[in-house]
This record gives C-alpha cells, sequence and structure tokens, in this order.
C-alpha cells in the first residue's frame, strides 16, 4: 500500500485526541469542552478518508478544506482547554504542535490541487 503522510498523521492525530478525550473526561471530570474537542479533532481524518474517494477534483478539494476547517476548530478547543487549565503547557504544545502541522499540510494539498486545475484548464 501506498504510504500517505496526512492519511497516516490524521488518524494518528485523531488517536491522541481519543486518548485526550478519555483523560480530559476521566481525570478532569471536563465534558462540554472535550466533546466539541472530539468532535472536531476526529473529523479532521474522516473528511481526509473521504477525499481518497471523492468523486472529482472539487468533491476532493471541498472535503479537504472541510478538514482545514475542522483543524482550525481543533486549535480552537486546544487554546481553551488549556488557558482554562485542563491542560499543562507540555501536552498543549506537544498535540497543538500536531494540530498545526496537519492543518499545514492539508493547507498545501489543498493549494496545489487548486493550482493544478488552473493551469489543466
Amino acid at each position: 500500500m501506498k504510504e500517505n503522510v496526512v492519511r497516516e498523521k490524521s488518524f494518528a492525530f485523531a488517536l491522541r485526541i481519543v486518548k485526550l478525550f478519555k483523560y480530559l473526561t476521566e481525570e478532569k471530570k471536563e465534558y462540554i469542552l472535550s466533546k466539541q474537542l472530539i468532535r472536531s479533532g476526529t473529523a479532521i481524518g474522516a473528511l481526509q478518508s473521504e477525499s481518497e474517494n471523492a468523486e472529482s477534483e472539487a468533491d476532493f478539494i471541498h472535503k479537504l478544506a472541510i478538514a482545514q476547517k475542522e483543524c482550525n476548530e481543533t486549535l480552537y478547543w486546544l487554546k481553551l482547554l488549556y488557558y482554562s487549565d485542563y491542560l499543562d503547557e507540555t501536552a498543549f504544545q506537544s498535540i497543538y504542535y500536531d494540530a498545526e502541522e496537519l492543518k499545514r499540510i492539508i493547507t498545501a494539498i489543498v493549494r496545489t490541487t487548486k493550482e493544478r486545475g488552473k493551469k489543466g484548464k
């Protein structure tokens, strides 16, 4: 099977989000923000997975653009959890960096695909 960096990174990130959700709900007894975080943080990988079977280039771009937005939302929830003292700095920095990296990769794919589409016309 061909290596797919964004597939692997988005799955690994979703797994980290699930583990963080468990920690937040079981150890910190935080249920509201963590529910938002698990929804947006796992949606990134799900949307990336959907994009692999897109019906068209436009559909591919659309799915990844939504994944970009979910990434952005995840960054927001992570910041909120950090600044409300549910995450320590080390945990926050680590997962926040991963989310930013994922967002950069997805953004680059969207941009490249759009540019390639313009050149083909």
